[in-house]
């Protein structure tokens, strides 16, 4: 009958039987020089081979208990490598089971917590092909049911052709403008996108979107004014362009979530010797606090009907923080639902106004 014992039986078995043959023979011995020795060198010569046997012992179980453990943690050890861990597999194998425990334990934490990572990021990957996709379907069956209308027979009204056209042309126009913020904001977020820094006057670039706007702002009958009427001229230095579409994205926000009758201000506030702070105001609808740490994001929006029936990418906020934080500045915000907001970013003076 053939007994199967289990791999750490196996070591315990072999363990005991070094060490009982090596206690067999060492008892023989010790009786032979006991015949041979008078009765006082006994004691000493117990002594002696006690001290050999608890030696022999000692260095035998060690080795074994060594080797024993050696080959498991070695298996965890190979198993790991697999994974390409440069934190674990780069270690020393060790046998010492406190410190065995404590990597084992620091690995399955990083595992985790990279586990949760990708988690988040393939949850992160999901929104924004489903937005990308929502945001350019909506423009793309405008354009294709007023097109297939006019395939339909309506091509042959000259008034309804020459309206449908003109509409399905806004529908274009749209996907081009989420395409180019899909562009613009990909190179942000990658560091491609190479800024051209100069002096110029903030409140001369203010001004410009101001008038830009304009029209737009009157539709909802919304005033956008400077809260200093006398405010001078202040120069800051950076990239102009980049630096009027972010003004114009925080305009265009204040006016699209705006009252009837509004007000949209801007103000400029210095901060220290080298630094001023652009504050662009309104007292429109205003944000829950719930939704505020996402108004950044890519495509987020809080009121998802109202909004795109104002137009836009939903990519204009998310775009204005990244051209802030690529010029190495700070963006704020704050809202009061009901009430309105504010938005405000940092700048730095231009040299020759910093030295002043």
């Amino acid at each position: 009958m053939k007994i199967n014992f289990k791999k750490n039986y196996k070591f315990a078995v072999k363990s005991a039987l070094y060490v009982s043959l090596f206690a067999a023979g060492f008892v023989m011995l010790l009786f032979k020089f006991m015949a041979k020795y008078e009765s006082q060198n006994i004691l000493f010569l117990g002594s002696v081979f006690f001290l050999i046997f608890s030696v022999f012992s000692f260095l035998v179980l060690q080795y074994r208990v060594e080797r024993f453990i050696y080959r498991r943690v070695k298996k965890i050890y190979d198993d790991v490598s697999l994974l390409e861990t440069s934190s674990f597999i780069n270690q020393p194998i060790t046998t010492d089971l406190e410190t065995l425990t404590r990597e084992v334990k620091k690995f399955a934490t990083d595992k985790k917590l990279e586990i949760q990572m990708l988690q988040i990021r393939e949850e992160y990957r999901r929104e924004f092909l489903g937005n990308v996709s929502h945001e350019l379907k909506t423009p793309l069956f405008t354009v294709q049911g007023y097109l297939s209308t006019l395939l339909d027979g309506a091509m042959e009204d000259k008034n309804i052709r020459k309206k449908y056209l003109k509409r399905a042309e806004k529908g274009v126009e749209r996907l081009i403008y989420i395409v180019e913020d899909l562009d613009m904001i990909t190179k942000l977020e990658v560091g491609d996108l190479n800024l051209e820094f100069s002096e110029f006057d903030i409140v001369e670039l203010i001004q410009n979107v101001f008038d830009l706007l304009e029209m737009k702002a009157d539709k909802k009958k919304i005033t956008l004014a400077f809260e200093n009427y006398h405010i001078q001229p202040l120069f800051v230095k950076g990239d102009k362009d980049k630096l009027q579409q972010v003004v114009e994205n925080l305009v265009v926000n204040s006016i699209k979530y705006g009252k009837e009758g509004g007000l949209t201000e801007v103000s400029i506030v210095n901060l220290t010797k080298k630094k001023l702070l652009v504050r662009i105001t309104d007292n429109g609808e205003g944000v829950e606090q719930q939704y505020l740490p996402r108004l950044f994001e890519r495509f987020f929006r809080v009121d998802k009907s109202g909004s795109r029936s104002e137009g836009g990418s939903g990519l204009g906020l998310a775009i204005v923080k990244h051209i802030v934080e690529a010029h190495k500045q700070k963006i704020y915000v704050e809202s009061e639902f009901g009430v309105g907001s504010e938005f405000s970013f940092t700048l730095d003076k231009a040299v020759n106004i910093a030295k002043d």
